[in-house]
């Protein structure tokens, strides 16, 4: 059986980006877009990484294009949009499609682990969130809507779960 760890992904570069180097790390992987009403969720992301990092916490960004084309630029724009307006410092790797059959595997992987309501597998919109433990399990999803400060506390759980 395929776990999180055993896919790559492309970093912004387009070069392979192994999420295996992520083993042991409690990861919060996002959809994320640079022209959405969600955007500032950044902030907070941000926020989240730099006071849990040294715990073990990897925020992981995924740019996406799906929802009102509101990911349009490419990846040199996305970083520099990134680094000057919200001060990120995670990684925000390449753009993909999260839904639909072009969708990156990593998704397929994720959405199929923890359906949305009603147990639909699409991803709604940008900044959906998904929780992942230091073995690679998907441990929760959060809608776009759930600011980054309310998974403080799923975080720290994760991040004190026995390894």
């Amino acid at each position: 059986m395929t776990t999180l760890h055993d896919l790559t992904v492309a970093a912004a570069d387009g070069t392979p980006y192994p999420l295996a180097q992520h083993r042991g790390q409690v990861l919060l992987i996002v959809n994320t877009a640079s022209r959405c009403g969600f955007t500032p969720q950044y902030e907070g992301l941000e926020a989240l990484w730099r006071r849990h990092r040294e715990a073990g916490l990897t925020v992981l960004g995924f740019p996406c294009n799906q929802f009102g084309a509101q990911e349009p630029g490419n990846a040199a724009e996305i970083e520099r949009f990134c680094s000057l307006t919200y001060d990120v410092t995670f990684p925000v790797l390449a753009k993909v499609a999260v839904n639909g059959p072009g969708a990156d595997p990593l998704y397929t992987h994720l959405t199929s682990a923890r359906p949305g309501l009603l147990g639909t597998r699409a991803v709604k919109w940008n900044f959906t969130k998904f929780l992942v433990s230091r073995d690679g399990r998907v441990l929760a999803r959060f809608a776009p809507g759930t600011k980054p400060a309310a998974l403080e506390a799923r975080i720290e759980a994760a991040l004190a779960a026995p390894r």
